[in-house]
């Protein structure tokens, strides 16, 4: 199930919040843990097998690589050994089939031949979240290693961690040290109940009034094919907008969750569209993640300790790595590449050729290279990215229909909604910042909206959440 669902918001959160509040102190992290196991298997109940064997690896690793009498050499075992069973794990269910795909193109390109692919990984399917509780779980493991944590108490609190719901499927991806003494005990009040649920309702009006309408447009424009340049350039707008509110309404709802049941999640959103730089915008965006390939990826590799060459050689491998995360296809992995290229270049002209753009220049160029990432982003395979490329830049596949493409997408409505939810994502501050003190007017408005958005929801028929799918 989906937090923007009928189903979610009047049958399983009342219920949860319900057994989770009756529950003894000390038991409710049981009952999380039991709540999170139904929520995630409301999907497909075997996807928590894969779950509870991947907290299960992670726990034990933790528990030899804090052994006492623990060599330096077994801890170091114990943690590559939760390191190789997460990404063994992720690899099986998200990238098999795509370097199995590859490997036969390849050996075919030079005349191995066809390599026919075992049928079975024609029919994997990719569980819900994978990615953000994999990197979750590992990271317990080599924060132990690390020393930046401490071993969980029980199963149960560590169990509690990897699977909470609220943050279980979209992130953001939040290491053991953040919550560990939260887990072992935390502080309910109503004040924190009501900001909570405030925030939630505010994420949850993100996505249906925000997010929807654009995704809307967005499929429109992109599904066209070659829609021409106004459609073109319009769509792909929509679908920056249709990202930023989704994810944005997926972290909010997360973050207000968490926190009506006495957790602090940490923001995973700080206005990226405002950013004057990539550098900054990739501070600003999914930050959650960006930390975790900065301390896990960036900095192991040598981060800019090994001169400049190395130092723009990380930046494209992590976001060449970055880009694959998110999805096993060639356009995600290109996706990944501009960012690193992007990002390379940006140290390049700060610390050797000791050149920065004007604030609006940098903000204008850095919307550029990401809307243009977004074309990868969006579409199926790369085909599709040159050829709607080509759309905004002129080329016009569609001839006779393009007018009627054009008076369906550009009605009164549309462009209101584009230049409204525009100027929110540019311009307005976020919603952490507006709710960082929760009056009792933001509180009431957050009812009615949510009042507003659950009238809205049961006429829209398009509500799909995107990060679901990484």
């Amino acid at each position: 199930m989906v937090f923007s669902s009928h189903i979610f918001l009047f049958g399983f959160l009342p219920l949860a919040l319900l057994f989770y509040y009756a529950a003894p102190p000390r038991a409710r992290s049981l009952v999380l843990t039991l709540e999170s196991y139904v929520f995630y298997g409301w999907w497909n109940p075997w996807f928590t097998l894969l779950m509870f064997a991947s907290t299960l690896i992670d726990y034990v690793c933790g528990h030899f690589i804090c052994r006492d009498g623990a060599t330096h050499r077994q801890r170091k075992a114990a943690m590559i050994a939760s390191v190789c069973s997460n990404l063994a794990i992720l690899g099986f269910f998200k990238y098999a089939l795509f370097f199995s795909e590859n490997f036969s193109s390849v050996a075919t390109v030079f005349g191995l031949g066809a390599v026919e692919m075992p049928a079975f990984l024609g029919q994997i399917v990719l569980p819900v979240g994978i990615s953000f509780y994999t990197f979750q779980s590992m990271s317990y493991a080599i924060d132990l290693y690390r020393g930046h944590a401490a071993r969980a108490k029980s199963f149960i609190d560590f169990a509690c961690y990897v699977s909470m719901y609220p943050q279980l499927v979209a992130g953001p991806i939040v290491r053991y040290g953040t919550v560990a003494e939260q887990l072992r005990t935390r502080r309910h009040s109503l004040p924190d109940f009501v900001a909570g649920f405030t925030r939630f309702n505010y994420g949850f009006a993100k996505k249906i009034l925000l997010a929807n309408p654009m995704g809307r447009l967005a499929d429109l424009a992109f599904e066209a094919g070659s829609p021409g340049a106004p459609v073109a350039w319009a769509g792909l707008l929509s679908y920056a907008l249709q990202i930023y509110f989704d994810f944005s309404a997926y972290s909010d709802m997360a973050v207000g969750l968490g926190r009506m049941m006495g957790f602090r999640f940490p923001e995973n959103f700080n206005s990226p569209y405002q950013s004057t730089s990539l550098t900054e915008f990739w501070r600003r965006w999914h930050i959650s993640l960006s930390t975790f390939l900065r301390d896990y990826l960036y900095i192991p590799l040598g981060g800019n300790r090994m001169g400049s060459a190395r130092t723009y050689l990380n930046l494209l491998l992590v976001m060449l790595i970055g880009g694959l995360w998110h999805g096993a296809q060639w356009t995600f992995v290109i996706w990944g590449g501009l960012h690193g290229l992007v990002l390379a270049l940006e140290r390049l002209g700060k610390n050797v050729l000791r050149v920065s753009l004007p604030k609006p220049a940098g903000w204008a160029a850095t919307t550029l290279v990401v809307l243009s990432g977004w074309v990868f982003f969006r579409s199926p395979d790369l085909s599709t990215a040159l050829t709607y490329f080509g759309s905004l830049f002129g080329h016009d596949g569609m001839t006779g229909s393009r007018e009627i493409l054009e008076a369906v997408f550009f009605t009164p409505l549309n462009l209101i909604q584009l230049s409204v939810f525009a100027a929110v994502a540019w311009f307005l501050p976020n919603t952490g910042r507006f709710l960082r003190e929760v009056r009792p007017w933001k509180a009431g408005l957050g009812i009615a909206l949510l009042f507003v958005s659950v009238r809205v929801m049961g006429l829209q028929g398009f509500n799909p959440f995107l990060y679901f799918q990484f």
